[in-house]
């Protein structure tokens, strides 16, 4: 069989894991996908926008770990990828982008839809390569699978129509395969470790997604330290089960005894984590970073000492090495603080059937209690995020996706689709801001047409809740924020998806009782307090000093009842 160009990119990006492209088709990519189409390997998902493309194509991604890829034509089409691709690439998981692309013969003369893939995906890519010529294949495409891989992040092929459709010259195919390699510090690094870890009195551990595959040797190592383990929120799905040393998280979304396990501490060993928020590091303690990038050693703080190495590869090599500590006491405070925290964050919990408006809390724990134990939950930048950081149980079976190195807006719908395709018999729950899922609103419709059994959770608060409070933070009047919803539900059930509207806390646990028992696709539209706040573990006083402010301002502006409303229906988080 003669193989063109496109022919001979989808060979190869199937023989090295790709099983889904998530995209929209048009003009320049159309010969390549007709090769697609004829490839019959990989399924082709038709999205509603090429970003939501890309969030499903992310989720997918974190899930399996294999390269999967979104495509866009050219100009319009392919400047829908780079929010998407920003994403991939802070999450660390290998997308790959199929960027149609103008013919050749009118390259660099601004011809309608033309842009140039080296500056357009300058930021978002950690590899962008140009097929211009047919005898480029064999390099470029493998050259995008190998850095998508082996450098955890999303790369672009941009494709023209005209070469797409070429013949692929003798020896343009050859397979890529990629096992991960052994990667851990030096035999003289690790042992200066083990004299560093024998030598402090005290050490608290803080893993993050680096701890993926590690969570047993993270437990064994905090076992034989009588560490304390905190983790960061990409930590938390690997750490915080089967493990009686997990202590929570730190920073503005944090809560237990994570915070103060890390500054009062001897040695601090961060792990797989570039946690991005500074002031939360401890400054007195030593600290230790192992991290598989080079790149993200000492990124974020000063260190006594940065190590390269794959956590799990590190560990077992470092375990042998170290001597076993037996003095408690500071993992018991950090536990015993710890259980304090459980103890104050169930207050809304246990009062929530007679709490009005609904306290999100309430709500989230609710389908935290009644999802199955491997679910895969996808949550929303925003007030979503903080609640499931402290009301969804991770578990051995259990995955959070989230943009959670990013922060952008609108992922956990597109999130559900990608997760809902990959993995069909496990239960997909998103967790969706009013302002985000209103952002993407279209690819509802994809998950309407492919009957993906999503289930869909609407923090209906009408405004941008999240930013209400960062303003408030920073001392200032909420401006900007509001938002004016439509009823969720009746807009679900006119794209044919089963919709639940539920504003009386008494019907929260019917409510998710029925959406999660629904057949097919459906949302809840949850109209919950917007005045509802979360504390983080520590406050400083210029938080705090800047909550005053804000409220005096809105005081002053006209918005007593908002402050007061604010206040006592928070009055148990100070």
């Amino acid at each position: 069989m003669v193989m063109n160009v496109a022919d001979v990119m989808w060979k190869m990006l199937a023989e090295a894991g790709v099983k889904r492209c998530y995209g929209i088709v048009g003009d320049a990519l159309n010969p390549t996908i007709d090769a697609l189409r004829r490839h019959g390997g990989i399924e082709f998902v038709h999205v509603r926008h090429e970003e939501a493309g890309v969030f499903a194509a992310v989720a997918e991604a974190c899930l399996t770990g294999d390269p999967v890829c979104v495509c866009g034509t050219a100009g319009p089409g392919v400047m829908h990828l780079p929010n998407g691709l920003m994403d991939a690439k802070r999450e660390g998981v290998p997308v790959i982008a199929i960027a149609g692309d103008t013919v050749t013969s009118v390259l660099d003369t601004q011809a309608l839809e033309e842009v140039n893939p080296y500056t357009a995906f300058a930021v978002a890519s950690r590899y962008t390569g140009r097929i211009v010529n047919a005898e480029q294949t064999r390099a470029v495409v493998q050259t995008a699978i190998r850095t998508a891989v082996g450098e955890r992040g999303p790369v672009v092929i941009a494709l023209p129509g005209d070469v797409a459709v070429a013949k692929a010259p003798a020896g343009a195919y050859q397979a890529v395969l990629h096992r991960p390699p052994v990667l851990r510090p030096a035999d003289e690094d690790l042992r200066a470790l083990a004299e560093l870890i024998d030598s402090a009195g005290t050490v608290t551990i803080f893993g993050g997604d680096g701890c993926r595959e590690a969570h047993d040797e993270v437990v064994a190592l905090a076992a034989r330290l009588r560490a304390p383990v905190g983790y960061a929120y990409r930590g938390k799905q690997w750490l915080e089960w089967d493990n009686p040393f997990a202590v929570g998280m730190t920073g503005l979304l944090g809560w237990g005894g994570a915070y103060q396990a890390m500054h009062n501490c001897d040695l601090c060993l961060l792990l797989g984590t570039s946690f991005p928020f500074a002031e939360f590091y401890p400054e007195k303690p030593k600290k230790v970073q192992i991290d598989a990038k080079a790149s993200a050693v000492g990124r974020r703080t000063h260190l006594d000492m940065g190590l390269v190495g794959d956590i799990k590869d590190t560990l077992r090599e470092l375990l042998p090495l170290i001597a076993e500590k037996t003095d408690d006491a500071h993992l018991e405070r950090a536990v015993h603080s710890t259980e304090k925290w459980r103890k104050r964050m169930s207050h809304y919990v246990t009062r929530g059937p007679r709490v009005s408006p609904i306290r999100p809390e309430y709500l989230v724990s609710t389908i935290d209690e009644m999802a199955t134990q491997d679910a895969i939950f996808t949550v929303d930048t925003g007030t979503p995020c903080i609640w499931a950081a402290r009301y969804i149980t991770a578990t051995r079976g259990r995955n959070i996706i989230g943009s959670l190195s990013w922060a952008s807006m609108a992922n956990a719908m597109p999130n559900a689709i990608g997760a809902a395709l990959t993995c069909p018999t496990r239960q997909v729950i998103a967790l969706c801001g009013d302002g985000g899922i209103t952002m993407l609103l279209g690819d509802l419709i994809t998950i309407a047409t492919l009957e993906l059994p999503v289930k869909l959770v609407v923090f209906d608060n009408a405004e941008l809740d999240f930013v209400h409070i960062e303003m408030e933070e920073a001392g200032l009047l909420p401006f900007g924020t509001d938002l004016q919803n439509p009823d969720f539900s009746k807009v679900a059930k006119a794209l044919g998806i089963t919709g639940l509207r539920v504003d009386d806390p008494a019907d929260v646990r019917g409510a998710v009782e029925q959406l999660l028992a629904t057949p097919g696709p459906a949302l809840l539209d949850a109209v919950v307090d917007p005045h509802a706040l979360s504390m983080p573990p520590h406050v400083g006083f210029g938080e705090a000093e800047g909550f005053a402010l804000s409220m005096a301002k809105q005081a002053i502006n006209g918005s007593l009842d908002e402050v007061i409303d604010s206040t006592v229906g928070n009055v148990r988080l100070f």
